[in-house]
């Protein structure tokens, strides 16, 4: 049978020499910046919003306590926190993503890799960090939680804090996760206990201190 050249079957096998180009560049780079939080949110949030500041101030105290901050490299909840870690004068590192609509990535990331593939990328946001912050955000932004969550529960990777800012907007779905999945028995009793959340910048970097000093 013949195969059209355009044909992107064809080119599988060649994409394995891809993906390993962006573990390995990732690995590299990410092995030697020591403690990190990943921050995820919605790239939409504009600099006016309360959790735009929010974001920048958690970063940077986060930041003081010495944890670079990684985010998707985009706008919104990401740029925050790239710009609040790289005001602590800590690394302000964004890994962005090559898509149809190109991401621009912002202006305060102070250590760049862009990624092909979702998958490498959501890989290095957890690989070394030490615990995630989450803002409000979508479809994207609850990928990135129910993966974190889905790992820790799995023993996929190691237990650390995940911290939800935003009670207005998480409490709706902290709900529904007791009610439709625990008290169905579709997840554990612990389950819920995997994440938190708050409101004030103090209680993201408090949980985080408690945990890291049992």
């Amino acid at each position: 049978m013949l195969i059209k050249r355009d044909d992107f079957t064809a080119q599988d096998p060649w994409r394995i020499f891809r993906i390993m180009a962006e573990f390995v560049e990732g690995f590299e780079e990410l092995s030697q910046i020591g403690p990190a939080v990943t921050v995820f949110g919605s790239a939409r949030t504009k600099a006016s919003d309360r959790y735009y500041k929010l974001a920048e101030e958690i970063a940077f105290l986060l930041a003081k306590d010495g944890y670079a901050i990684i985010t998707g490299a985009g706008p919104g909840i990401m740029e925050a926190a790239n710009k609040g870690a790289k005001k602590a004068g800590v690394t302000s590192i964004g890994l962005n993503i090559q898509v149809p609509v190109a991401q621009k990535p912002n202006r305060f990331i102070t250590k760049l890799l862009d990624f092909r593939y979702f998958f490498c990328r959501k890989v290095m946001f957890l690989k070394y960090a030490k615990a995630s912050v989450i803002f409000p955000g979508g479809f994207g932004t609850m990928d990135e939680f129910f993966e974190t969550i889905t790992l820790i529960q799995t023993d996929r990777i190691d237990r650390f804090p995940v911290v939800l800012v935003g009670s207005e907007y998480w409490k709706g779905l902290a709900d529904w996760i007791k009610k439709a999945m625990l008290n169905t028995g579709r997840i554990s009793e612990g389950d819920p206990d995997m994440f938190s959340i708050v409101d004030e910048p103090e209680q993201v970097v408090s949980i985080i201190k408690k945990f890291y000093s049992k």
